[in-house]
């Protein structure tokens, strides 16, 4: 199994995954995965580094990591246990083996994004995450109100609208709600977390041209106001698609 890489990658636009901030208008993004460790983790730091405002998530009941056998996994719970205090834990145990399986090194590369692992159906959405300000990725969303969730597993994202529906919609606000399939494990992560950044890049030109057509409305907040933008979505997707063949993708809008 490959092992995850602490940096985004030169496919950023510079050698240590770092891409230099352009300015302007910047969608705001959630990833999600089942255990918020491997691809969602990966997905927020390739949008991190590229410099947009990123939260993530994991939609399962508890946070499930390999272990020795099959029938013997490591298991966290979701908000009350650090990377770091994973990463010492599993060190611990036997460097070797988590070494060797690729643990350790995503436990490093999630402790420099982030506290630890958070569950979707905990988050509280709108509410400030004013505690989450050391964290990669969170200026932009101190709100905590994205504009697109990317789920990595069609499971998570049955998880998410289900989710969205139970909540009733409080905010009235639209939000694009985009499965890419990712297998779970460290290869396929990188590639899926390359394939995530170019559709965010993607989503980002096309909002930034509504935007500058109508930035008063656009920012308003209410719905209806990115009409222009939500009907391109399923077109910028499709093209997307074209280019990433073997990530499958499921959109639909949903409500915060």
């Amino acid at each position: 199994m490959a092992q995850p890489q602490t940096q985004a990658g030169s496919a950023n636009g510079t050698s240590n995954g770092e891409r230099q901030d352009p300015g302007g208008f910047k969608l705001k993004f959630c990833t999600v995965c089942a255990s918020n460790q491997n691809r969602s983790m990966e997905s927020h730091l390739r949008l991190a580094a590229a410099n947009y405002p990123v939260i993530s998530f994991g939609t399962g009941s508890l946070v499930r990591l390999p272990g020795p056998s099959i029938d013997k996994p490591n298991v966290y719970q979701f908000n009350k246990t650090s990377y770091d205090s994973m990463y010492k834990e599993l060190e611990s145990k036997d460097p070797r083996l988590y070494r060797a399986n690729g643990l350790l090194n995503m436990l490093e590369r999630n402790r420099g994004v982030k506290w630890g692992p958070e569950r979707w159906q905990d988050w509280q959405i709108g509410a400030p995450r004013l505690q989450h300000n050391a964290d990669r990725g969170s200026e932009g969303l101190e709100g905590g109100v994205p504009d697109v969730v990317i789920t990595c597993e069609e499971r998570c994202w049955d998880a998410v609208i289900d989710n969205l529906l139970e909540r009733g919609s409080p905010l009235n606000r639209p939000v694009h709600v985009i499965n890419v399939d990712i297998k779970d494990n460290h290869e396929e992560a990188l590639i899926g977390g390359r394939g995530i950044l170019d559709l965010a890049d993607s989503l980002n030109k096309a909002a930034t041209e509504e935007r500058e057509a109508n930035p008063s409305g656009f920012d308003s907040g209410i719905a209806g106001s990115r009409a222009g933008f939500d009907e391109r979505v399923p077109e910028i997707i499709g093209e997307w698609q074209e280019r990433w063949p073997n990530l499958p993708s499921v959109w639909t809008l949903g409500w915060f």
